[in-house]
């Protein structure tokens, strides 16, 4: 790890400091992604709060340890730094995230708000999808499945089903008809999350099979 994986706009932020601490600083942030990729969340968590803690002005650093707390589950944590990012950065890009950590923190009425803030029609369509997708899943939870459904008619996605997040709103709506009681309309819908699902980031496949009444054995031989 030498700190030169990061992207451009991450040593553009790390430019404000010396060059010393901008080089640690950078190892330390790999070391974040690596280790929340194997599932060390504790290590993860270590190496962020390091990077923070030596670039608090720093919003790739302090959004870093966000993403680790929110990994976690320390979503009062995950939602400050958050906060501090947005604050730091100016960008909004975090705002599905910190929806989400409100939901975490069990504070519906203000993830519902927040999710229809001004800030909304500043974020790029990966980030709608992802604010979609949480907004529904927290309608769901309410019971209103007409409005879960709502929340994830958007109109710029219909035809993109080569796009990244393009599984994961598929799987949401299926979860959606599947809750009204739609078989038909859910079955279809995994079927074209797992079409979609090129990184396997759900497990649409198994969804299917449970429908389809197959039973998976996942023992060992």
């Amino acid at each position: 790890m030498t700190g030169k994986e990061l992207d451009r706009g991450v040593h553009q932020q790390l430019r404000t400091l010396s060059k010393e601490n901008a080089e640690g600083v950078a190892k330390h942030l790999v070391m974040v992604a690596a280790l929340m990729a194997a599932d060390d969340l504790e290590g993860a968590l270590a190496h962020a709060e390091v990077a923070a803690r030596r670039a608090g002005r720093v919003p790739a650093a302090r959004e870093a340890l966000g993403l680790v707390a929110y990994r976690m589950g320390d979503y009062a944590r995950a939602l400050s730094e958050f906060r501090t990012v947005k604050r730091l950065s100016g960008s909004h890009h975090l705002l599905p995230l910190m929806v989400d950590c409100e939901r975490g923190l069990g504070r519906v009425d203000r993830a519902l708000d927040l999710a229809q803030s001004p800030e909304v029609g500043s974020l790029d369509i990966e980030d709608r999808v992802e604010l979609a997708i949480v907004t529904s899943g927290i309608r769901r939870d309410l019971g209103q499945l007409d409005a879960a459904e709502v929340a994830l008619q958007i109109p710029e996605a219909r035809l993109a089903r080569q796009q990244s997040w393009a599984a994961r709103l598929f799987y949401a709506r299926a979860e959606v008809a599947l809750a009204k009681g739609q078989g038909e309309e859910a079955r279809d819908l995994f079927s074209k999350a797992l079409e979609a699902d090129l990184d396997l980031v759900t497990d649409a496949g198994e969804r299917l099979a449970e429908l389809d009444g197959v039973v998976v054995d996942w023992g060992e031989d």
